[in-house]
């Protein structure tokens, strides 16, 4: 009797690969799907801030960082069962959606939240990517094991999130009478702008998301000009 060239012992053993993923990818997706919920709710609160004058940041804030604390715990869940596993092989899965909690952790943060020293209302505050770890409770730029992290690539996407929501802010915020937050914004948006052109960028898609912020930064430059034009800048925001 003939030996089979295949051991058919083989194919169980692919088989049984290939259930084993699909387990894994299936328990990713529930968890997504609920980091995918908390997050869609703080950017949902996060939309009010365009209508929101900055004497109620305190208590919107707050609210806010209700939904950041449910992004929180479902990011812990995440970062315990990825770790079990290869991180690049999943990772696609996670990392828009990780993008966009980070923003909004970062936009918290600057409006004045995430327990920052400053004055109720004060803004201005750039989290590094050590603290959104450390709020998020995860390693970043991790080089030494295969564990769940942030990526300093997460990390620059996630501020070009913001730029994009905060040059929305500068001109919303005139209407509502706050000059003072636009030229702020603006200066913002520019220095981070200059900071993104002395960085060696690989990332294609980096590079991209990058050069669009020269469009934010134009935009916002349009509304400053505008203002002085009228004498609207405050005396304290143009210095």
């Amino acid at each position: 009797m003939a030996t089979p060239m295949i051991d058919p012992a083989l194919f169980d053993q692919l088989k049984a690969k290939i259930e084993q993923d699909t387990t894994i990818r299936k328990e990713l997706d529930q968890i997504l799907d609920e980091l995918n919920q908390h997050v869609s709710y703080t950017q949902g609160v996060f939309s009010r801030i365009h209508s929101t004058p900055r004497s109620k940041y305190p208590p919107f804030l707050a609210q806010v960082e209700e939904g950041i604390k449910k992004e929180i715990e479902t990011i812990g869940k995440l970062s315990a069962f990825a770790s079990q596993y290869p991180y690049y092989k999943y990772n696609y899965k996670w990392t828009r959606m990780v993008q966009d909690a980070i923003s909004t952790v970062l936009l918290c943060a600057w409006l004045g939240g995430m327990g920052s020293d400053s004055k109720p209302g004060e803004v201005g505050r750039l989290l590094t990517i050590e603290e959104v770890g450390a709020i998020f409770q995860v390693p970043v730029n991790l080089k030494d094991s295969d564990g769940f992290h942030v990526t300093i690539e997460e990390y620059l996407l996630s501020l070009i999130n913001i730029i994009d929501d905060l040059s929305r802010l500068a001109m919303n915020s005139v209407t509502l009478g706050d000059t003072a937050m636009a030229v702020q914004i603006s200066s913002f948006i520019k220095d981070l702008h200059a900071g993104f052109q002395v960085l060696n960028l690989k990332n294609d898609i980096l590079r991209k998301r990058v050069d669009s912020i020269k469009y934010a930064v134009k935009k916002v430059e349009d509304v400053v000009y505008d203002l002085s034009l009228r004498n609207l800048i405050p005396t304290t925001a143009a210095e």
